[in-house]
């Protein structure tokens, strides 16, 4: 079945392209052949003077390449040999004797974009869906099908080195901007605005390019003014990634080449840096993630059938303090429901209804909402002292103080108020739901919705059903996070859950580690450089060490002496420090922004800070004790598969995407020798680096946590 539809108007050929049995179009290699070979036609058929390209789907034009065909390659030559046939495909595009024109609503992206780039003439839809971009970096690769070469030659080095560097997309109207797209109209005159434009070029109409100014003369076409720009990008790249993903660097020689050196040498170092980056641990591990996050957008998190979600419209928030208000504005963002907010203070309610609205604000701010939008969706939200308007909500999520008796109270005040078939989630990080549901009289309808803060950035949510959880519930809550625009997993009622079951014993460590004078910088850089975004204690400071202090408490309360906590947080806790809350952690601030770390922790603590480090050992303590606790979590079933358990330690937590998540990891270190390092610790250390039992019989088997084929 043909991937595309032929129609004519009068000298223009429309083309529209619809994969058959499935969702978005992408470019594979039997779309690529079909694609050259209608081409072909189209330049022989002497009536056709001018093409346009459409896509048939509703919100996408093309969503990329088929990356099912990058798991398949087994070697840099297939590879190279791939990025070749690309390119090649390119270029009679680019070298059709008639004119080409795209129009393009929706995604627009890698593959994609590098085949709108080798057209002669692009029109963009204004509609907020339609984004182009070359996102190829973050699976770390680069844009293989003259992408690379392309887009500096359109749009000027620096503009195309934002794009490519970071893999990311841009909305029409900053493309047209930009000069990646020639006109931005609506929607509904796509097809005629690009018919005409087909039209004209093929009178021979040529579109004038937007010039560049001054800065773009100095630094875009001129050899030092490239090498400055060239030199600037690196040591950006290098901050950014710790040298930890080779793509954008790659991606920075390959366009230097085709700048210095022309479009032919261009195009094959583009093509054989693909190739070399297709091969790198680093892309299969990004590859896998982007598979794994797929899987999870179709995974409500109960057998397939099983359940029957209800269509949130309206959402009940109980709490207006930080974590409320998130959920609240991040509610309207993104799933553009009414959410209806309360607290027993008004006072309280006012400041969360600011503080959800600055949400909406910022993201007008930097253009992601225009005025209309902000207006509107800050029409959406509204606040109460008590339950009135609630009623209507199809769900409700508490999130109040971090105290079981509170949550029980106001869950038993909310089932009393609402009804009976309304979800009820409680936004808890460690304790568990089925202490909190105690004496519910529909237990079937509460579950936990755990919310990472800040909600409005953090990607992850963690909805965690008890044992009488309905499933109408369970998929209720799951499609409404997605709603949300969160990546979701369903995850066991345990302590802590999944991410900060994993979290615990590594946080704990480093205030061991701060016991015995390690430098509190020396710590933080060693988990940065060994891939975090932050290091332990920096994040300490970032979610608060009231916070921390009680989470600590749950966890040693579960768990016993193996998760007992260092005394670090009680003593900054008794010296009234929350961390960047109240402008008092384990660093100074200023203005709400971190300046430097706090020596004078170590005269609380009592110690003398340590002169010389082993980094290598700070590094092993802490990572070990996160991969031991994943293991020991994941085989007690607090996560359904490590699929789940590696997307919540990334996107939770921020554990480095290369590494793949900290079950991979554990894979790649190899059970054996993992088994033999925390041994290690363990005599070193103590009980709490005692080998979880799945570790020693996955060492005695040769097991792993996934098929030795990465899949």
């Amino acid at each position: 079945m043909s991937a595309f539809a032929l129609e004519r108007r009068g000298g223009v050929a429309i083309v529209s392209f619809d994969t058959p049995n499935e969702p978005v179009n992408k470019i594979s290699k039997a779309v690529g052949w079909e694609l050259e070979e209608l081409l072909g036609r189209l330049i022989l058929d002497e009536p056709v003077k001018a093409i346009v390209l459409r896509s048939g789907k509703r919100d996408t034009f093309i969503a990329g390449a088929d990356i099912e065909e990058f798991v398949q390659l087994r070697s840099v030559e297939e590879a190279v040999r791939l990025s070749r046939d690309g390119q090649l495909l390119m270029q009679k595009f680019a070298d059709s004797p008639k004119p080409i024109v795209v129009a393009i609503h929706g995604a627009c992206l890698g593959g994609g974009l590098e085949l709108a780039l080798a057209c002669q003439y692009r029109v963009a839809s204004d509609h907020p869906k339609t984004q182009l971009g070359l996102p190829e970096t973050q699976l770390g690769l680069l844009p293989g099908a003259g992408g690379s070469n392309r887009l500096p030659r359109l749009i000027g080095l620096r503009a195309a080195l934002d794009i490519i560097l970071a893999g990311k997309s841009e909305r029409a109207k900053k493309a047209l901007k930009i000069g990646l797209v020639d006109e931005v109209v609506p929607e509904a005159i796509l097809l005629e605005t690009a018919i005409a434009a087909a039209e004209r070029l093929a009178r021979g109409w040529r579109a004038p390019r937007p010039g560049r100014g001054v800065a773009g003369v100095l630094l875009d076409h001129n050899p030092i003014g490239r090498t400055v720009v060239f030199r600037k990008a690196e040591a950006t790249v290098l901050q950014k990634t710790g040298g930890h993903y080779p793509a954008p660097l790659r991606a920075l020689e390959v366009i230097r080449t085709s700048l210095d050196r022309g479009m032919k040498r261009g195009l094959e170092a583009e093509a054989q840096a693909f190739g070399e980056l297709a091969m790198t641990d680093v892309s299969r591990r990004l590859v896998e993630i982007f598979f794994a996050t797929t899987a999870l957008k179709k995974d409500d998190g109960v057998p397939s059938g099983s359940g029957r979600p209800r269509v949130v419209r309206r959402l009940a928030v109980i709490g207006s303090g930080f974590m409320g208000a998130g959920i609240a504005g991040t509610a309207v963002l993104n799933a553009d429901v009414e959410v209806r907010m309360k607290d027993a203070d008004l006072a309280r309610v006012g400041k969360g209804l600011k503080a959800a609205t600055d949400i909406l604000r910022a993201r007008m701010r930097r253009r992601r909402l225009t005025t209309y939008e902000f207006t509107r969706k800050s029409a959406l939200l509204s606040g109460t002292g008590d339950f009135s308007g609630f009623a209507g909500a199809e769900i409700a999520i508490e999130a109040v103080f971090e105290e079981l008796s509170v949550k029980r109270q106001v869950m038993a005040e909310l089932e009393a108020a609402v009804p009976t078939d309304m979800v009820l989630a409680t936004n808890t990080s460690t304790i568990p739901i089925h202490d909190i549901a105690v004496g519910a009289r529909h237990p079937e309808r509460i579950l936990g919705m755990h919310f990472f803060s800040p909600v409005e950035k953090m990607p992850l949510l963690e909805v965690i059903p008890t044992s009488m959880t309905s499933a109408d519930a369970i998929v209720t809550a799951v499609q409404f996070g997605r709603a949300m625009g969160k990546t979701v997993i369903v995850v066991g009622d345990a302590p802590g859950f999944w991410v900060n079951r994993i979290l615990s014993p590594y946080l704990n460590e480093a205030g061991f580690l701060l016991e015995e004078g390690v430098p509190i910088e020396v710590i933080d850089k060693a988990m940065t450089d060994w891939g975090f975004p932050v290091g332990p204690i920096a994040l300490l400071d970032e979610v608060g060490l009231d916070v921390g202090e009680k989470a600590g408490k749950v966890m040693h309360q579960a768990f016993g002496d193996r998760l007992a906590p260092s005394k670090v947080i009680a003593v900054m806790r008794g010296d009234d420090r929350l961390g960047r809350k109240n402008g008092r952690g384990f660093y100074f601030y200023k203005d709400g922004h971190k300046t430097g770390p706090d020596g004078s922790i170590f005269q609380l603590l009592g110690v003398r800070p340590a002169g010389e480090v082993d980094v290598a050992r700070v590094q092993e303590r802490l990572i070990y004790a996160m991969l031991n606790e994943s293991a020991m979590a994941m085989s007690e079933g607090v996560v359904r598969q490590p699929r789940d358990g590696d997307i919540g330690a990334i996107f939770g937590i921020g554990f480095p995407p290369f590494r793949g998540g900290p079950l991979r990891t554990l894979d790649a270190f190899g059970a054996a020798e993992t088994v033999a390092k925390l041994e290690r610790l363990e005599a070193a250390h103590g009980h709490r680096f005692r080998v979880a039992p799945v570790l020693e019989e996955m060492a005695r088997t040769g097991g792993r946590w996934y098929p030795a084929d990465g899949r």
